[in-house]
């Protein structure tokens, strides 16, 4: 078992969610050390436990430095990084409400993760909808407005639409357009984006 999740460790490398396959990895393989260590007459499999161990351990360590070091170097210099709980309303506020804390950030270089709310153009995509997550927002139903926001971009030659995260840096601003409080239109806009 240990030996098998050792074989899954590198995965750690596409995400901090993964960490988990290395450090159950470690776990497994030091219980069935210890378990050969109480019982060498009727357990074996020492050397494969602590290759086991040896594999987790150096892909955990390896694994969550190159993504500290990923997530250090996506913020470009003078960038404020966002996250959809900025732009969230206080509990009891209406839906649409612009909370001091996205006010706040209006006007700064911000960098902000998300998911492109599918379209009817796959490639040449100048302006999208950025989501929070790809849940039943994106396949079939409306996003909250609080968790879009409006992204045009300074290349003229725009993007191809992708499934994936995608990373946004550029200007942050806050203005209702379209129809906010029947749940349409937008509150938030990057302006001048770039992919990161």
């Amino acid at each position: 078992m240990a030996l098998a999740l050792a074989l899954l460790t590198p995965l750690v490398f596409v995400g901090w969610t993964f960490a988990a396959v290395p450090v159950v990895g470690v776990v497994i393989a030091l219980v069935a050390l210890g378990d050969i260590a109480r019982r060498p007459e009727a357990v074996t499999g020492r050397g494969l436990a602590i290759t086991a161990l040896g594999v987790s351990a150096t892909s955990l360590v390896a694994g969550l430095a190159y993504l500290a070091t990923v997530y250090a170097a996506e913020l470009p210099e003078g960038f404020t990084r966002l996250t959809y709980a900025v732009l969230q309303p206080l509990p009891g506020d209406p839906p649409a409400a612009v909370p001091d804390s996205a006010h706040a950030v209006a006007g700064q270089n911000v960098l902000l993760k998300g998911y492109m709310y599918p379209g009817t153009r796959q490639r040449g995509i100048t302006e999208f909808l950025l989501c929070r997550d790809q849940g039943d927002c994106c396949f079939g139903g409306q996003p909250k407005i609080t968790d879009r926001v409006l992204v045009r971009l300074a290349d003229p030659t725009g993007m191809v639409f992708t499934q994936g995260l995608v990373k946004i840096a550029g200007r942050f601003r806050v203005e209702p357009a379209g129809t906010p409080e029947l749940g349409g239109g937008v509150l938030y806009h990057i302006d001048d984006a770039v992919t990161r």
